[in-house]
Parts: C-alpha cells; structure tokens; sequence
C-alpha cells in the first residue's frame, strides 16, 4: 500500500497557503508512489508537522524552522523510495 502524506498546519498563523504548495510540489514529484497527501488544520497554535502515516518526518517546533523545499522532497523519498532519483533536487 502506498503511503500517505499528512501536513498538521496552524490555521491561525496563516500557514495554509505555504502547506498548500507543499502538497503542490509533493503530488508532482511522488504522483505514482503516494497514496495522497492530506492537509489537517492543527488546534495546536504554531504546528508545523508533515508525517507518511504515523512516522513524523518533519516538525517545526523541533526544526526551528520551516523546511525547505527540497529537505522535504528528500525527507519523502528516503522514507518511501530511497534508490529514487529526484533530478536536480539530489545536487
């Protein structure tokens, strides 16, 4: 079965938008290899979480900071397909 992409967002810090790309750029990158990618409105003020099914993969509470996005294409890959090549992105 193919994993799904989870992304918790902060509703109120205004965070959807950049949570909405993220979807964006990971649909056009693993279109064949995710089952989906779902985004979950947190209750949690400041959340920033993305996991594939219950494993987190990326907080940013425990980051510091936002991912970028080719952290988190990589962070992906190397949890559903690590011998996958992602062009560019791997230089």
């Amino acid at each position: 079965m193919k994993p799904t992409i989870t992304i918790s967002y902060c509703p109120r810090c205004g965070w959807m938008l950049r949570s909405a790309y993220m979807v964006q750029e990971l649909l056009t990158t693993f279109s064949e290899k995710l089952q989906g990618v779902m985004l979950c409105p947190s209750e949690k003020g400041g959340e920033f979480v993305i996991k594939t099914n219950e494993t987190t993969i990326f907080d940013r509470e425990a980051a510091g900071r936002f991912p970028e996005i080719k952290e988190l294409k990589k962070l992906v890959r190397d949890y559903i397909d690590p011998q996958m090549s992602l062009g560019h992105t791997d230089r």
